[in-house]
């Protein structure tokens, strides 16, 4: 499949020539990581490299990283009741933004009762004032605000957010997954109580996570109990192979970030001129702070199904948005949060890009939108003539 051009890094990226080296060298490994021989300390190296390459890509501590089965697993974790920093209250109920992933609106161990949701700007940016509002003379509340939005690519304003849930006396979770590797991350910076990651956005392999915890939280249980593994707070067997793959792909991401932000920076930019020659061509959260390498847009009268597919055949992968709902055939729940009319949202197309994108790239997937949306005119002209 050579011959085709990836615009789906958002829903997972190629894994990393590193990552691919990390697991080569850890599928030789016997050993049980819990294991005091040899072979399980072995083992239990690999974990503890990659434990300390990812905390140092976020400026964490290696003891607070939770290797998990991924990023949804994360989420849920750290979405709990009790949680608390210091000698602070604990948390009693969630607030979570309009445009987070459905790992996260799901709630986590909050029930549906407990959880109240910040609306967010046209521009797809959360609501401070309304965030403020849903704090004021509250219970202590751990908010959940994404770093940045898989869909639209928008950049939230998590410092400031922290400061306002910070004093109301409560929690900031963040959910960190798809601008890790794209743009410089600091946990302090940010002032996240809990943050999480995930190995498949950054040239990682599938199926790994990680939740990290700011020093001094206390009050996380385990979702999953048994053994004493990940510090009594994960309880499983880990998957060496997973998590050493996630620590060389930390690594590798962390090495090239400014340059590649940079080059990406070039390429959104050439991508978005050419989808603007579309007549009424929309391109969503084009005022805020994005990513570099993310992209969605429509037209008045696109259906993502029909375009999604017609990209795969002229051999370019795109979505119809999240990786996780796009085999639905329903409105952005983002899109609807930004007050968008559901007949616009449902043909809302995502175009993200990576390390390996290249111009010739971008062109051909200009080229066979202008042939798709050429047809689509030509419809829309004839339905309404």
């Amino acid at each position: 499949m050579s011959n085709r051009v990836y615009l789906d890094w958002n829903a997972t990226t190629p894994l990393r020539d590193e990552a691919r080296r990390a697991i080569a060298s850890a599928l030789d490994l016997p050993g049980n990581a819990s294991s005091v021989h040899a072979e399980g300390r072995e083992a239990r190296k690999w974990i503890e490299r990659a434990r300390a390459a990812v905390a140092s890509a976020i400026g964490a501590a290696p003891r607070n990283v939770i290797f998990t089965s991924g990023g949804t697993e994360a989420n849920a974790l750290g979405l709990a009741p009790n949680l608390r920093r210091g000698s602070g209250a604990a948390v009693e109920r969630l607030v979570v933004s309009a445009i987070e992933h459905t790992s996260v609106l799901a709630g986590g161990r909050f029930s549906q009762s407990q959880i109240e949701t910040v609306c967010v700007t046209p521009a797809g940016v959360i609501d401070l004032d309304h965030l403020r509002q849903l704090l004021r003379d509250r219970p202590p509340a751990l908010a959940s605000i994404m770093l940045a939005n898989n869909e639209t690519g928008a950049i939230q304003p998590v410092a400031a957010a922290a400061e306002i849930v910070h004093a109301a006396g409560g929690l900031l979770h963040v959910d960190a997954i798809q601008a890790f590797g794209k743009i410089p991350l600091d946990m302090a910076a940010l002032g996240a109580d809990l943050l999480t990651l995930s190995a498949h956005k950054i040239g990682g392999p599938k199926g790994v996570g990680a939740l990290v915890l700011a020093e001094g939280l206390s009050g996380l249980e385990p979702l999953l109990r048994g053994g004493g593994q990940e510090l009594s707070r994960r309880a499983g067997t880990e998957n060496v192979v997973g998590i050493a793959a996630f620590g060389a792909a930390a690594t590798a991401a962390m090495t090239d970030i400014a340059v590649g932000s940079r080059r990406l920076v070039d390429l959104q930019e050439r991508l978005e001129k050419g989808l603007r020659q579309t007549n009424d061509a929309i391109i969503f959260s084009d005022s805020a702070e994005r990513l570099p390498n993310t992209t969605l847009f429509t037209v008045p009268g696109l259906k993502a199904e029909t375009a999604v597919i017609g990209f795969d055949l002229a051999g370019i992968a795109v979505s119809s948005g999240s990786a996780c709902s796009s085999g639905k055939v329903q409105p952005s729940h983002v899109l609807e949060a930004m007050g968008f009319d559901p007949d616009i949202a449902q043909g809302a197309v995502r175009l993200s890009m990576g390390w390996s994108t290249q111009d010739a790239d971008i062109d051909r997937c200009l080229e066979a939108w202008r042939r798709l949306s050429g047809a689509l005119l030509k419809d829309q002209r004839r339905n309404t003539a």
